[in-house]
């Protein structure tokens, strides 16, 4: 979720980039401290129509996997009212929030890291940001091509 549907790093810049200077700032102590960049997070470009895309689409049934801070136990909340803000209720019902990434079953994986299982994934883990996948448009293009092959 973070990093693929939520811009979240953005978030933590925007609101600390001002306060704190470059030799205090850690991306990752905030998230583990500070729920609010979680609720004010924008999307990552094409990210909500790609899930919809996905989801009206009969061939995928696409659910939002995420791993939450643990230390920050309001993010679990924060997460689940992002997605029902930007892509709606129904998307709610397929969220799913685990530290273990690797336990879940599918055939594709989307994620930007491979922490909390993402690389041992059983399906295909396509490694959102990189340079064969660095956007939305690059991911649904192979989705696209391997269901067509499927067909």
């Amino acid at each position: 979720m973070d990093g693929v549907l939520v811009d979240l790093v953005g978030a933590v810049y925007e609101k600390y980039v001002h306060s704190l200077g470059d030799d205090e700032f850690e991306v990752g102590k905030v998230i583990d401290q500070d729920v609010e960049p979680f609720y004010k997070a924008a999307p990552m470009p094409g990210a909500i129509e790609a899930f919809k895309q996905l989801s009206s689409d009969p061939r995928f049934e696409p659910y939002i996997l995420s791993t939450a801070p643990w230390a920050n136990v309001e993010s679990l909340t924060a997460k689940r009212v992002w997605v029902e803000k930007f892509i709606g209720h129904t998307a709610t019902k397929r969220l799913i929030l685990t530290h273990r990434k690797d336990l879940m079953f599918g055939d594709y994986l989307i994620d930007d890291r491979p922490n909390n299982g993402a690389a041992e994934f059983k399906g295909e883990w396509i490694k959102f940001g990189s340079e064969q996948y660095p956007d939305w448009a690059s991911v649904l293009l192979k989705l696209e091509q391997d269901a067509d092959k499927n067909t």
